[in-house]
């Protein structure tokens, strides 16, 4: 109620703070570079992980070996050593002390007294299990020595070293191109085994992410008299090279190629197997490269050293870079060709920026543009409408395919050659065939082996784009799903389950349909690619399956052979008995036999045809339908049946001429 002017509440509220509203944050705008942004997504370039890491770190400097020797048709010759170093080794390193512990409790592997009693008792159990397993003569498994938990601090480090024969690197480009992210040499449209681009470039990063260390570079190019030697590392925020000694040195020895030696984490034991069959597929699509593999454990007992030896000499030919199909273009990457173009009028953009596309050709693409487009209007002068025009129509109009020409497959020799030197195989064939997908060139080059040494009963399936191996993700990948589901292997008399299949297929192409941040298989999605790897292998297939049915065949005679040479006694016996019968009856005269018959009967009874007599000669009627056989065999399959003689030439000089041709299953080399 009110009361001379105020007002009086029965009760007085209590004062309470009030909640004022938080002013949200002013955004501030802000900008990654390159390197920034693939140190936090490291998982995209495949540095998911310390093994993967480790992985990856190898391919990338074993493929950018490959590549820059082949770029100078040099037969590549690359030597990859993993060092491991431990930590107190690492520590020296970085100039850091090593430390007693203080605290134990502080550390995640600390072990409690009842803890460390559970885990005895449990090997205790465990090892008098084994006792008796042994004692029954049971298979016992080895157990590891058991030691407490691993401290996440524990982490392994190793010194990767990659050595080539290849181009080399000018001495002021080395900083770029391993130090900043997104700069090299391989942009263009060609065939190329990078996927981003990133080469060593990413192996700074994770080095710089997990040890803090430089990468160290030595390169020499042909001719130079020095070797360019650098230790640098890379500015993540800035994307550039952070240099810390950039000099020549005196190269007496007139070395070629590069040298890089960078150290990380890692884990060799989880990634030892990838690595190995890395190195392994590697060597089956690059039969023509020498690949020496070290690994130098901290332990020196436990050194793996392999060789992987050249079985030819006949390289592929380089990857060119070709132009943009009409087809495959899109509103940007136009507009890029047009601000990039030296020519000046539409025509001649039209005639020299795109494959297939002739002077002829493009006078009616320009008449179909409409009438605000003329052969001779300034290229640079096209409105963002005209533009979307052109693009309009390139996606309507009908092109020629672009040719494969510009593409570097492996070769159904290469490939031959490297399934046999690998997996040494009791038959093997290859097919290889081209097409276009979207307006880029591609070729599916595959092999089918069946038998071989360290090959697993069932399917073996090995894939490779633009000729390196994809170990990951095999289960989603088009070559997988084809050769699981779409081949009927029992039609080609193959037991898929039974024999030892070995499936090789590798594609090649301009652009390779990667699926995944990793990039780590092709997707099944695309019909042109799943239609031409079904038709490769199912041509394998066909050939195995001649070779297979013939050598059943042959098999089959050498059975018929047994089993007709093993019935001579007993048949020999029965016709001889039956022949001394009749020629008792005939001597009696109570049946007579006339001509031949009678004198078959009359040797029968003066002892000239015996038992022994009759069986030679059904023995050498066996052995003469047999060799008849056999030799049909032969002869159906190529196998001369003259005595093998060793031939022996001598080795010519360098300078000699000579001319390479080649087909599927041999390489001719004639000498001028």
């Amino acid at each position: 109620m009110e009361t001379g002017g105020y007002s009086e509440s029965p009760t007085e509220p209590k004062k309470t703070k009030s909640k004022t509203a938080r002013k949200p944050k002013e955004a501030v705008l802000k900008q990654k570079s390159p390197a920034e942004f693939f140190a936090e997504n490291k998982n995209i370039a495949g540095f998911d992980n310390p093994g993967k890491s480790l992985y990856t770190t190898v391919r990338e400097l074993v493929e950018n070996s490959l590549d820059s020797a082949e770029s100078i048709s040099e037969l590549p010759e690359v030597e990859i050593t993993i060092e491991e170093i431990g930590k107190s080794k690492f520590n020296s390193m970085i100039g850091l002390v090593d430390r007693e512990r203080v605290d134990e409790e502080l550390y995640d592997d600390f072990e409690t007294a009842k803890a460390r009693e559970k885990r005895l008792a449990k090997e205790a159990r465990t090892q008098e299990l084994q006792a008796k397993n042994a004692a029954l003569g049971k298979k016992v498994k080895e157990t590891q020595s058991s030691k407490g938990m691993r401290s996440r601090g524990e982490t392994s480090f190793y010194r990767v070293t990659c050595k080539d024969n290849g181009r080399g690197m000018p001495h002021d480009d080395i900083p770029n191109m391993f130090g900043r992210v997104l700069s090299g040499t391989k942009y263009g449209l060609k065939q190329t085994r990078g996927k981003f681009g990133l080469g060593a470039k990413m192996a700074l990063i994770w080095s710089k992410m997990s040890t803090g260390l430089p990468i160290e570079i030595s390169s020499s190019m042909q001719g130079q008299s020095y070797i360019s030697f650098c230790r640098l590392d890379i500015d993540i925020h800035r994307n550039i090279p952070h240099i810390h000694l950039h000099e020549k040195r005196d190269n007496k020895e007139r070395w070629r190629g590069a040298e890089i030696q960078v150290v990380i984490e890692g884990n060799w034991t989880t990634y030892r197997s990838k690595i190995l069959h890395y190195m392994r597929q590697m060597a089956v699509i690059t039969p023509y490269a020498q690949f020496l593999f070290k690994f130098a454990p901290d332990a020196s007992d436990k050194n793996v050293t392999i060789r992987f030896a050249r079985r030819t000499d006949i390289m592929p030919p380089v990857p060119v870079e070709t132009k943009y199909h009409p087809s495959a273009v899109d509103l940007l990457l136009i507009k890029r060709l047009i601000s990039e173009t030296s020519k000046e009028n539409l025509l001649q953009f039209l005639q020299h920026e795109f494959v297939n596309i002739g002077k002829s050709y493009a006078e009616r693409l320009i008449g179909e543009m409409g009438p605000d487009f003329s052969p001779k209007m300034a290229v640079k002068s096209l409105t963002s409408q005209q533009i979307v025009r052109i693009h309009q129509l390139f996606r309507q109009a009908k092109f020629d395919d672009p040719s494969g020409d510009c593409l570097s497959p492996a070769g159904e020799y290469n490939l031959r050659l490297g399934i046999i030197k690998e997996l040494h195989p009791d038959m093997v064939a290859t097919y290889s065939g081209a097409q276009v997908f979207e307006g880029h060139p591609f070729m599916v080059e595959a092999g089918v082996s069946v038998g071989g040494k360290d090959v697993k009963q069932g399917l073996n399936i090995f894939r490779f784009a633009n000729r390196i191996p994809l170990l990951f993700e095999q289960g989603a990948d088009v070559v997988t799903r084809t050769a699981l589901k779409r081949i009927n292997w029992n039609s080609y008399k193959i037991n898929q389950a039974q024999d030892k299949i070995g499936v090789f297929v590798s594609i090649v192409s301009t652009k390779i349909p990667f699926k995944g941040t990793g990039k780590e298989y092709i997707g099944d999605d695309i019909s042109e690619i799943a239609s031409a790897v079904k038709s490769s292998i199912q041509q394998c297939c066909i050939q195995l399956k001649s070779k297979i049915v013939k050598k059943i065949q042959a098999r089959e005679q050498q059975e018929r052979k047994r089993n007709l040479s093993k019935y001579i006694p007993d048949a020999t016996g029965a016709i001889y008995d039956v022949l001394k019968e009749m020629a008792q009856m005939h001597a009696s005269k109570k049946k007579r036999y006339e001509d031949e018959d009678a004198n078959v009967l009359r040797k029968v009874s003066s002892h000239l045809i015996t038992k022994q007599t009759l069986s030679e000669k059904l023995a050498k009627h066996v052995e003469q339908v047999d060799y008849e056989m056999a030799l049909e065999y032969a002869t159906q399959s190529g196998v001369s049946e003259e005595p093998r003689e060793a031939i022996y030439l001598q080795s010519l000089e360098d300078e000699k001429n000579f001319m390479d041709f080649h087909s599927p299953v041999l390489a001719f080399r004639l000498y001028q």
